[in-house]
């Protein structure tokens, strides 16, 4: 499992704790055991404490972390019977966004989002979870064909932007998320969208509208990240954690600030750690969310979204 350099004092207990119990089976007397049991107890609270107050840029790299679940892992461990459908119908299939639809116990959803890859060719396939403008349009595509069937939407959201590439703005990659922000705001069935990692700039927004915004608990959500951040201030990568920190871009601090709607608790230690749990509690979250979507007319729905995000940034001097 990859290690982020804060978390290596815990691994390192954790290296002692194995070398305890070997001991521990040889030995008769018990010391041993006793000695296990307090590593034990001294690591249970150096986690909580370690977790419980990481900086703005550690819990980036926690959301970036290359064992945390993507997108087609959620799928796959939330629904049944999930049937992936491809292309924009205009110019291709972007590998980049995944969509279709799956049953979550009886309850038929579209599922859209950015799928990452786990090793050099899977990255190189996937584009790094960066989509371009097919990408977002096919999942208008997808989000269209829920609303002619009258199925709820999930997204998932996991990209470090938008592609940024010369062809991808020769075909309209702004206008094909200024198109989704527009028909989003507009649809008429239950639409909830969640950021499982890195929610960066235009090209989370381009699946981010929704009735209900929710994050997980180390994962980010901004305009722009941190290293471009400070690479615009700065004119230096070296000032990321203090961009970080400025950019407010934490689950906490964006529900601090009422854009988004809820937080998912992970696991101690990120959602890599129990993806099981993880999968769980992500489950739970969407089926709570849509009973009481379920229960709202299209009309009040839709109402309440553009209420909710043409309110988000004014204020009152």
């Amino acid at each position: 499992m990859h290690v982020l350099d804060f978390e290596k004092p815990v691994k390192d207990l954790e290296k002692q704790i194995e070398k305890a119990r070997e001991l521990a089976e040889s030995d008769f007397s018990g010391l041993q055991e006793k000695t296990v049991k307090d590593l034990e107890d001294t690591l249970d609270k150096l986690k909580k404490e370690l977790y419980s107050h990481l900086t703005g840029w550690q819990k980036v790299q926690l959301s970036r972390h290359p064992d945390r679940p993507y997108a087609e892992d959620y799928i796959n461990n939330i629904s049944e019977n999930f049937i992936e459908l491809h292309g924009d119908r205009n110019i291709g299939d972007d590998k980049a966004m995944i969509g279709g639809f799956g049953s979550i116990d009886g309850q038929t959803v579209m599922f859209i989002g950015q799928q990452k890859g786990r090793n050099t060719k899977q990255r190189q396939y996937r584009n790094f979870g960066m989509a371009n403008p097919e990408g977002y349009r096919k999942a208008l595509r997808l989000m269209k064909l829920a609303e002619k069937f009258n199925k709820p939407i999930i997204t998932l959201i996991d990209t470090p932007g938008a592609s940024p590439g010369l062809e991808a703005e020769e075909r309209g990659q702004g206008e094909a998320i200024a198109r989704n922000l527009r028909e989003m705001s507009l649809l008429k069935v239950p639409v909830v969208c969640i950021i499982i990692g890195e929610g960066a700039s235009g090209g989370a927004l381009g699946i981010g509208v929704g009735d209900k915004v929710l994050m997980m608990e180390y994962t980010w959500y901004s305009v722009i990240s941190p290293e471009s951040c400070s690479s615009i201030l700065w004119r230096s990568w070296d000032y990321k954690e203090a961009a970080a920190e400025a950019l407010q871009l934490t689950s906490d601090k964006m529900l601090q600030q009422g854009l988004i709607d809820g937080i998912i608790k992970e696991p101690l230690g990120g959602a890599h750690n129990d993806p099981a749990k993880t999968f769980k509690n992500i489950k739970a979250e969407i089926k709570k969310q849509l009973k009481d979507l379920l229960l709202m007319s299209p009309e009040e729905r839709i109402i309440a979204r553009v209420d909710k995000f043409s309110n988000m940034g004014v204020y009152a001097e």
